[in-house]
């Protein structure tokens, strides 16, 4: 995951260079990254069904090394559309890896160690994206750019070689046809809607942007009738029958648009409002995973102490604070004050998402795990795409009403405080939560209830 976590940030700010060597504009290398974004919007909902039929540990191998040739296949293009080809490669092993990796977790650690694991699977994902563009930068301006890709090498074998070692072979418990019909719906679904995002994210092109966006929730209202139709949806709806899965869904998706904009409000604050350079940006935002690290630590505390529900409306509250006093921040804050700033966001929303993540998977039973992985990973990629979206769309139009050609501190301040907005409205979902939803995995005895006797509260059993 942090592997390919650098890789996409890392990527953003070689573009420029790229664009040079290939001989094409900047802005026409978009396409690099929206190719990306396609290949997994396309792949991500057929992991679940991939893995039960081949076996976790085959389909995680296979996808570290799709993704690893991809890699070497992008360092190695010779023109633009043979890198493009090459990251649709990459895309493809990237769909796998993350939700089979999440699914392999889930299935080998007891309840009672979940939220410990999930601290730890949250830390590359968050650190991966901070340490991009100081990295990217480093690549750029003393090596070659391909090396951004090569380094990825190493880092893949050893991946190969490790799961090999340590991760159990396991399958679903029965075949099931292959739902290729819902596999070219949901695809055609989602693929329109993060082009349709990622072209929103632009200026100038709304009209091609809206026209995406109205073919995805097309296709998306077609695979809704065909999901129901067929006993085996590539992507099963029916989870959301259950509480807690739906209600991490959709709180976790409405908080999720605020940590898909802070990554592209943040540094384009610091180094085009602050006047710092990409090296000092990078080095700032370090703070964010600073705060993510401590996290890890005490959120099984926390949440035993104070169970998943009251953790998530309260933390959620703080953490979209801490998202909206980002918008506060001036050049003439000390810089203590400032990466104590990013360094609490970085807690916050790292402990919010630990405990959506973890509490989601409270009522799935073992047998619909890898279909419920498929299904959350799909929509929490959609909705860091909706945050570029919501984070651009509004910096945009604040900079239109403000008369600003370049953006302003006003303007990012009303795109800080929008995607909080939509972060803080989480908190009615948040409510909803039963006291007692995922107490066998926190360990948290809501009031009125007695504990409940060793090895059944937090229990023992190895399947999650």
């Amino acid at each position: 995951m942090f592997m390919e976590q650098l890789d996409a940030t890392v990527l953003a700010t070689a573009l420029p260079t790229m664009a040079r060597d290939f001989g094409v504009t900047a802005p026409g290398m978009s396409v690099a990254l929206t190719s990306y974004l396609l290949s997994l919007a396309v792949f991500i909902p057929a992991s679940g069904s991939v893995a039960d039929r081949f076996g976790s540990r085959t389909v995680f191998r296979a996808a570290i090394a799709v993704f690893t040739l991809g890699s070497i296949l992008c360092a190695l293009a010779p023109t633009l559309g043979a890198f493009v080809a090459a990251r649709l490669v990459q895309g493809l092993g990237g769909a796998m890896m993350m939700p089979v990796g999440r699914l392999v977790l889930l299935r080998s650690v007891a309840r009672r160690d979940l939220v410990s694991a999930m601290s730890w699977l949250l830390v590359p994902a968050l650190i991966g994206p901070i340490l991009g563009p100081p990295f990217g930068g480093l690549v750029v301006t003393y090596f070659d750019w391909r090396w951004i890709f090569l380094v990825n090498v190493p880092v893949g074998l050893l991946g190969v070689v490790l799961a090999g070692l340590f991760i159990d072979e396991v399958r679903g418990e029965a075949r099931r046809p292959f739902d290729l019909a819902g596999l070219a719906l949901s695809g055609l679904a989602l693929g329109t809607l993060f082009l349709g995002f990622e072209l929103a994210s632009h200026g100038g092109n709304g009209r091609a942007a809206l026209a995406l966006v109205a073919v995805g929730l097309a296709a998306g209202a077609a695979y809704g009738v065909h999901a129901r139709r067929v006993a085996h949806p590539i992507l099963d709806l029916s989870l959301m029958r259950l509480p807690s899965f739906r209600l991490s869904v959709v709180a976790g998706s409405l908080t999720r648009v605020a940590q898909g904009a802070q990554p592209f409000l943040l540094p384009l604050m610091l180094q085009v409002g602050f006047g710092m350079s990409a090296a000092q940006s990078g080095a700032l935002t370090l703070a964010s995973a600073g705060g993510s690290l401590t996290m890890k630590a005490l959120a099984p505390r926390l949440l035993r102490r104070f169970g998943f529900r009251t953790s998530l409306v309260a933390n959620g509250v703080l953490a979209s604070g801490g998202s909206a006093a980002c918008a506060l921040l001036r050049p003439d804050w000390p810089g203590p004050a400032l990466f104590g700033a990013l360094a609490a966001c970085g807690f916050l929303m790292s402990f919010q998402f630990t405990a959506y993540n973890t509490v989601a998977y409270a009522e799935v039973p073992a047998s619909r795990m890898s279909a419920a992985t498929s299904f959350y990973t799909t929509f929490q990629q959609l909705m860091l795409s909706v945050g570029i979206c919501v984070a651009a769309g509004v910096l945009q139009g604040a900079m239109w009403v403000n008369g600003h050609a370049a953006p302003a501190f006003a303007d990012f301040s009303a795109a800080f405080l929008a995607v909080s907005a939509v972060s803080l409205s989480a908190t009615l979902w948040n409510l909803r939560f039963a006291p007692e939803a995922g107490s066998d995995i926190s360990g948290h005895t809501p009031r009125g209830r007695k504990a409940a006797a060793p090895g059944t509260a937090c229990g023992g059993r190895r399947s999650a």
